[in-house]
């Protein structure tokens, strides 16, 4: 009799192609990978070096395929390691231990500092810089390792089969290639009639790198950028408010009754929210102070002053002069890439991924999108994602998560569900911790108990979410979750209580 749990691990390793290489296979497919000139025809280019890119890059060529990426920074990584993702979570991480001692919170655990708690702010980004410079050198070094050759210049698609490719000092090389993969990410949308010069008016590049704290900071926008560079900015002493057109913090998909327990958990913390607002102007005055304008839903206007306008309000799909109307390569009326399934666009051999494409812009989403993909290529195999498993994280303090349907989702959808909740005030390791602000939310179906989403907002949420995604993956229910054993004391019992509500009604520790 086969062992059924085996056979699906062997089963999604094969579909995922993450069995071990024997070192006669390793040694066959260095073979295939050569080092290619820009003469010499490649299997795959890809156009790109974001998380998309760089992780498509090098699984192509472990599956065999003579592989170059091109790539226009200096740097490796794309936006996420150089300007979004990385170096975002070490200001967070840091303002967060910062807070912890300046506010007096380690006094309160027992934890006295002895003197007065100082910002080294210069200090602080020389950590988050150390850790960027690691990641993105890693990537190269990754890039030797399997074989992929980099390039360095910006990419054009002359045709189908090649790509061109202007290096910084304006010479020009084309490489020849089977296959083409544009993973060309994203940048900062522009807010129209406010000009970015990265000192008073900047975007979220430029909030990454200030050299001192604004007295007050404004934020165009309440999403996950804005919430998270807002808050890091919070906690070493600026006084922040956030413009939102929404009624809600948090961006599009978050639930609703999640986002107001946020909103409410970060005006605790310092910040300050007008919803329902649209800003109309903003100009930097004869004082130093940028002025901006902005009105409410009932048309009512006011003018706000602060010393740095943070403009965060959101990305669009870098498309622009990448030669897709040479090959007849169409867009969305967003700017996006359109693909099928197999992510080809209408030019069989060219795909694209990432957030050129439908989908949120997320990282890890570019970066499953990417081993997909080349999977397909290589083998010749139908790629498959299940967007409702890709979890959404805010890195706050506390975090936000959320994987699956919200409740809007489903009541738009007409589908009957139940919901199970759990308080972190109610779980012993937050208890013990001091740290019980936030809660768990499930969503499952009412008539067949099948897990269909989950939030959470609360310490380590970003972590706790993933072994949501994972039971959705694999289709599990409520129950299942719940009747797994979870490890005590652990933030993650919040998780299967939440469940255990979902499933029969009523969690063990919550009265």
């Amino acid at each position: 009799m086969i062992n059924s749990h085996k056979f699906l691990r062997l089963r999604v390793c094969n579909n995922h192609s993450l069995v071990s290489q024997s070192p006669s296979a390793s040694i066959f497919l260095r073979s295939l990978r050569s080092a290619s000139s820009s003469g010499e025809q490649q299997d795959l280019v890809v156009i790109g070096s974001g998380p998309g890119g760089y992780v498509a890059a090098i699984k192509a060529a472990q599956l065999g395929l003579k592989t170059t990426c091109v790539e226009k920074g200096k740097t490796l990584g794309g936006t996420c390691l150089n300007v979004g993702c990385i170096p975002s979570k070490s200001l967070l991480n840091n303002s967060h231990y910062y807070h912890m001692a300046h506010s007096g919170d380690l006094a309160k655990r027992g934890i006295n500092m002895g003197g007065e708690v100082t910002l080294d702010l210069p200090k602080m980004m020389q950590q988050k810089s150390d850790a960027v410079t690691a990641l993105t050198s890693g990537i190269d070094y990754l890039f030797k390792a399997n074989g992929v050759t980099r390039t360095n210049g910006f990419g054009y698609i002359k045709s189908a089969n090649e790509v061109q490719v202007t290096a910084e000092d304006g010479s020009v090389s084309t490489i020849p290639t089977k296959n083409i993969l544009i993973a060309t990410g994203s940048e900062v949308t522009p807010f129209p009639g406010i000009e970015i010069d990265e000192k008073k008016i900047i975007s979220s590049t430029g909030a990454l790198s200030l050299d001192e704290v604004p007295k007050e900071m404004i934020l165009i926008g309440a999403g996950v950028i804005g919430l998270e560079l807002g808050s890091v900015w919070t906690r070493l002493g600026s006084k922040v408010t956030a413009l939102e057109f929404l009624g809600h913090v948090g961006g599009m998909g978050i639930d609703m009754e999640i986002s107001k327990t946020f909103q409410r958990l970060l005006t605790k913390q310092g910040m300050k929210f007008k919803m329902n607002t649209k800003v109309t102007s903003a100009a930097i005055g004869s004082n130093g102070k940028v002025s901006v304008s902005a009105e409410d839903k009932k048309g009512k206007s006011e003018t706000i002053e602060c010393d740095t306008l943070l403009v965060c309000v959101g990305r669009r799909p870098y498309t622009e002069k990448l030669g897709l109307e040479n090959i007849g390569v169409g867009l969305d009326n967003k700017g996006r890439v359109n693909v099928n399934s197999a992510f080809q666009t209408s030019v069989p051999n060219v795909y694209a991924i990432g957030d050129v494409i439908t989908g949120p812009m997320l990282a890890h989403k570019a970066e499953d999108e990417g081993i997909v993909c080349v999977e397909s290529i290589a083998s010749g195999t139908k790629p498959h994602i299940n967007y409702d498993a890709v979890p959404s994280v805010i890195y706050t303090h506390p975090e936000v998560a959320w994987v699956g349907k919200n409740e809007e989702d489903l009541k738009n959808l007409k589908i009957e569900y139940s919901v199970g909740k759990f308080p972190f005030s109610a779980n012993s390791r937050a208890k013990c911790n001091d740290d019980t602000d936030g809660l768990v939310k499930v969503l499952g179906d009412k008539k067949t108990d099948r897990l269909l989403g989950c939030y959470i907002v609360g310490p380590g949420a970003g972590e706790l979410i993933n072994e949501v995604a994972l039971a959705i993956e694999y289709g599990a229910s409520c129950e299942d979750v719940a009747r797994v054993c979870h490890a005590h004391p652990t933030m993650s019992e919040a998780v299967r209580e939440a469940h255990l509500a979902a499933f029969c009604g009523k969690a063990i520790n919550m009265a």
